[in-house]
């Protein structure tokens, strides 16, 4: 088994985490649509973790964005490369997850991030990070709406309801949250509670990189046929599950 290494300078230090965030907030491009839903490729990334072993498994499975069938698919086994910090996740996994998308034999397309991009405390979560780091267009789709405030969308699929800043949700990532400045507290739509299946519990869906919002919701749709969550997460988290196993055994 071939672990990935922790790259040399990886901040070691929630103040050099944060620095890191601050400096490639600054890179995300939120002036782009982004790919049509249901054309092209688009991956899943998912990972999971041994805390006894102090590791990471990273998954990224491709789908076909029209039949939603396996194209391609890649795993890769790190040390986790930060301490547990409420909004500072990524810095825990984005060394696996860039090494499991490396090892794709194919273009990945539009990235499907099981978390956040700009629904966050500091509006650059995983989603965000890892579109500035690989150029590449990315959603992040949440099961919970970290500490945001939404009012809950009507019950049938494809409603919608704008997450905000400023309130506060019913947890997730962040619950127990770190805190923010007045300057980042406002009432501004940082994503949407968006209902993909009736009258079950939305996801919580935001921009990462180079992908509109209502583009974002319309993959998110165009993925989640049947389930709650996307397939491409659905699949992303099985197959991480499985490596870990295996990485385990």
């Amino acid at each position: 088994m071939t672990t990935v290494r922790i790259p040399a300078g990886w901040p070691a230090t929630e103040d050099e985490a944060r620095a890191v965030q601050d400096e490639l907030r600054g890179r995300v491009v939120l002036d782009e649509q982004g790919p049509p839903p249901g054309a092209g490729r688009v991956t899943g990334v998912d990972v999971a973790y041994d805390d006894e072993r102090d590791l990471v498994v990273a998954a990224a499975v491709v789908l076909d964005a029209s039949s939603l069938v396996i194209v391609a698919e890649a795993t890769a086994v790190g040390r986790v490369s930060f301490p547990y910090v409420p909004g500072l996740l990524a810095f825990r996994e984005i060394p696996t997850v860039l090494a499991a998308l490396d090892r794709l034999p194919c273009p990945p397309g539009v990235v499907v991030c099981d978390g956040y991009g700009l629904a966050h405390p500091r509006r650059f979560g995983l989603a965000s990070h890892l579109g500035v780091l690989t150029g590449l267009p990315t959603i992040g789709v949440a099961k919970n709406p970290f500490t945001f405030a939404y009012d809950d969308p009507e019950a049938r699929r494809g409603s919608a309801s704008p997450l905000l800043a400023g309130g506060e949700g019913s947890g997730g990532e962040g619950s127990g949250g770190e805190e923010v400045s007045r300057e980042e507290v406002s009432r501004e739509e940082v994503g949407r509670a968006l209902r993909t299946r009736d009258a079950v519990k939305p996801v919580f869906v935001s921009v990462g990189h180079r992908m509109s919002l209502d583009n974002a919701c319309a993959h998110t749709l165009a993925l989640a046929p049947k389930y709650r969550l996307p397939e491409t997460t659905r699949r992303a988290d099985a197959l991480c599950r499985a490596a870990l196993r295996d990485a385990t055994a």
